[in-house]
């Protein structure tokens, strides 16, 4: 009785710290793409790929990003429900320097999981598992989610593994994950806002065009929150850089715009 009693303890904690997080990611995921949404009805000006609408997409996306966000929120859920039960590496103590310092570690090292993760998706053998992603060849900010089960467990499993490896304190890990769901769903947009110097070489940030570029043409683009990975490999987009510097200057150069190509996968 005393171990039945204390796995349904575990498994009830486990269910309600999953419940949470879960509805939290869905509040966040509604909100977020309300609100690009919005936006982008008012700036039709700054869409990326003019010949291409993708929202007819939506409710397919919708259902698909829910299952997918369910996905994403049980593999942090079990990473941390470890932690709170001790059986990950001890995080460090939350204060005001190892909460910003280890933000930093996880945007970085998740980045080259992501990217690694997504080149392997593109394989032939594990691209049926990433297509449907790729069904939005103009992405909206419902695609972000958009995903398959095993796509989701490739490149969101560092949000499992991570609490084993590293001492990470949940805070940390946390705003990552809200910033990826957030700065994720801006980067499927399919609108440009965020042209800028420090969106082009030689920074390694990026902005919407990044990832819109990748859905158009499937070769290019493959990192999450920079474009170094993609630049030491060779597979950032020759277009990019370019397309940014135009979208900056509107006005003197017209808007870029993406070719309507469809591409081949790689």
């Amino acid at each position: 009785m005393g171990l039945a009693a204390a796995a349904l303890g575990l498994l009830v904690q486990y269910a309600m710290l999953f419940a949470a997080i879960y509805a939290v990611t869905l509040v966040v995921y509604f909100a977020t793409g309300l609100a690009l949404t919005w936006v982008n009805r008012r700036h039709p000006e700054r869409r990326i790929q003019p010949d291409r609408d993708g929202s007819r997409r939506m409710r397919r996306e919708i259902r698909a990003s829910m299952k997918a966000l369910a996905t994403s929120s049980a593999l942090i859920s079990s990473g941390f429900f470890a932690q709170l039960n001790g059986w990950t590496v001890a995080p460090l103590e939350a204060s005001w320097w190892s909460i910003p310092v280890m933000f930093v570690v996880s945007m970085v090292l998740f980045d080259a999981w992501f990217y690694w993760g997504h080149r392997l998706l593109h394989l032939p053998a594990l691209y049926r598992f990433h297509a449907p992603h790729h069904a939005s060849l103009a992405p909206t900010a419902w695609s972000n989610d958009s995903s398959t089960t095993v796509d989701t467990l490739i490149e969101h499993g560092y949000y499992f593994v991570i609490w084993f490896i590293l001492p990470m304190p949940a805070a940390a890990l946390f705003a990552q994950r809200l910033y990826d769901q957030v700065s994720g769903m801006i980067g499927h947009a399919g609108f440009e806002y965020f042209a800028s110097p420090t969106a082009r070489w030689p920074s390694p940030l990026i902005c919407t065009t990044f990832h819109d570029l990748h859905h158009s043409g499937f070769r290019y683009n493959f990192g999450n929150f920079f474009s170094l990975w993609d630049r030491m490999m060779g597979t950032v987009d020759p277009r990019y850089d370019a397309m940014v510097e135009e979208f900056e200057h509107p006005a003197a150069g017209g808007k870029a715009a993406v070719e309507t190509g469809e591409g081949t996968h790689g």
